[in-house]
């Protein structure tokens, strides 16, 4: 038996979701909450797991909205896809006094929710072009992948580079 998009979408988005969890626990927890010296936009843990979060939040909403036969503004209201980075930046910053352990728990959470929508769905809801009014031209595979599995390697090396400069920055103070 072949697996489908949708298990294979399932498979990926556990897999790289576990990752980011991983290698966020490989930093000493008293560490977890450094931030890089940075012009970036994302520049420790929490920042990271709050986008996720966020851009989870956004697809759940388009869903619902799609779902109740609505069409949803994408990306969301008063912003479109070319002005993508002030939204992350408007994201960015009203996330600042959210702890890290705060957003972990709000990511799983929203981690989950997204799963369930997934496997509400079959491979053919989930894969066949415009099988939903509101994806428009697209399949609701494009939008789920982009907000989890896709999404999730994009934080996979965003953290790596956190944590090497996080582990980089205690190494310099043993040698020191």
């Amino acid at each position: 038996m072949t697996t489908s998009e949708k298990e294979i979408l399932l498979m990926n988005s556990d897999k790289y979701f576990n990752r980011l969890l991983e290698i966020i626990e490989s930093v000493p927890p008293r560490k977890r909450g450094l931030s890089n010296e940075t012009p970036e936009r994302d520049k420790n843990f929490r920042d990271v797991v709050m986008h996720l979060y966020e851009w989870h939040a956004m697809l759940e909403r388009w869903y619902r909205e799609g779902m109740d036969g609505d069409i949803p503004f994408m990306p969301a209201p008063g912003y479109k896809w070319r002005n993508i980075g002030l939204l992350n930046m408007r994201t960015w910053e009203s996330y600042q006094d959210v702890t890290l352990n705060q957003a972990i728990k709000k990511l799983k959470l929203s981690h989950e929710r997204v799963m369930k929508l997934i496997r509400a769905h079959t491979n053919e809801e989930i894969m066949t072009k415009k099988y939903y009014k509101w994806t428009k031209t697209s399949n609701l595979y494009s939008y789920f992948a982009a907000n989890t599995s896709d999404h999730y390697v994009w934080a996979i090396t965003k953290c790596e580079g956190i944590a090497k400069s996080i582990n980089g920055v205690e190494e310099e103070q043993v040698v020191n």
